[in-house]
């Protein structure tokens, strides 16, 4: 997979998102004669993102990527701690400031079929931004999608055509394309191309790369594709249930990952080098319930490491060897 090389960075650039101890908690009824069970989808949560910077979240079904991508774009609130974007927080903003918030940060959803809609042209649904956050008058709407159309290598006859006339990886860039409508800041991406044909993939990619490029557009990006991440992330943070695990540069985590729960990751990865030997990691059993997380490190229940500390007491986060890791056994602490 070839991905266009991007434009570095450098760290010194100023956060444009900032999450601390982001947490959503929801209340789920039990039925009429028991008290409703809390659901922490997310734990507690911190992380900074640049212009220009991609932070690749990673990790099993049901370990909060999608709540956390749901939270950044203000399709759901947080229940608690802070999350300030371009210098507004989205806790205590008013209303303006939350509309502000809403086209400074779009969404790419990961199913290309699903997030058009097929009763409408293309270019009504990449316009309708437009319509509904400014008063931009329709010709000028009509340049603005045929400019839009040719930056995501689609030709301007596509605009009076309707979903169904295009393949998928046609479609996400039509999704793409309507994301970029309102001049976002941050691009939420949601599995992007985990739907499509793995030749289609590398397009995709090489796509984004070189929007964020041109654009300076940060990068928020949920994938269980190791292999993709390993490619577009500059930074990458790995969840288990609702909680950051181990954080930090993508060379460090993928050369010398420290949390058990990465390596487990990392060893179902495949790779093509013959001569490289990889231990398979098989981890036992299934990812424990929210609604009765165990007690302790929430992955001592399948952890090949586990310690008796690791049974009682939730590891803080550490710095160890260039990251971020929540383990007594990788901070040497147990």
């Amino acid at each position: 997979m070839s991905v266009a090389a991007r434009k570095p960075v450098t760290a010194a650039a100023e956060a444009l998102v900032v999450a601390d101890d982001l947490a959503r908690t929801y209340r789920v009824p039990r039925g009429p004669f028991r008290g409703d069970a809390m659901v922490h989808a997310l734990a507690g949560v911190s992380f900074r993102l640049s212009p220009g910077r991609t932070l690749a979240v990673v990790g099993e079904s049901g370990s909060g990527k999608s709540t956390l991508a749901r939270v950044v774009t203000s399709i759901e609130p947080p229940s608690s701690g802070s999350l300030v974007i371009d210098g507004i927080d989205m806790v205590t903003a008013g209303p303006a400031e939350k509309a502000t918030l809403r086209r400074e940060v779009q969404i790419v959803f990961q199913n290309p079929y699903g997030s058009l809609n097929p009763r409408q042209t293309i270019a009504t649904q990449i316009a309708e931004p437009l319509v509904i956050n400014t008063d931009v008058p329709a010709a000028e709407r009509a340049a603005v999608v045929r400019d839009l159309l040719a930056r995501v290598g689609l030709r301007p006859e596509h605009a009076d055509r309707y979903p169904h006339m295009f393949s998928g990886g046609q479609r996400q860039r039509i999704a793409i394309a309507r994301a970029l409508v309102l001049k976002p800041k941050v691009l939420v991406l949601d599995e992007p191309v985990s739907a499509l044909d793995v030749s289609v993939r590398a397009q995709v990619l090489n796509l984004l790369a070189e929007l964020q490029e041109s654009l300076g557009l940060a990068y928020l990006f949920v994938s269980h594709d190791l292999t993709v991440v390993r490619h577009i992330a500059d930074e990458v943070m790995v969840m288990y249930l609702g909680r950051a695990v181990e954080q930090g540069p993508r060379e460090a985590i993928f050369e010398d990952p420290r949390h058990p729960y990465t390596r487990a990751l990392l060893s179902a990865t495949p790779f093509a080098d013959p001569e490289r030997r990889k231990e398979r990691i098989v981890l036992q059993g299934e990812l424990p319930s929210p609604f009765n997380p165990p007690a302790g490190c929430a992955f001592n229940p399948r952890c090949p490491a586990v310690m008796p500390r690791c049974r009682v007491e939730r590891p803080p986060i550490d710095r160890v060897a260039g990251r971020d890791v929540a383990c007594f056994v990788a901070s040497g602490t147990a």
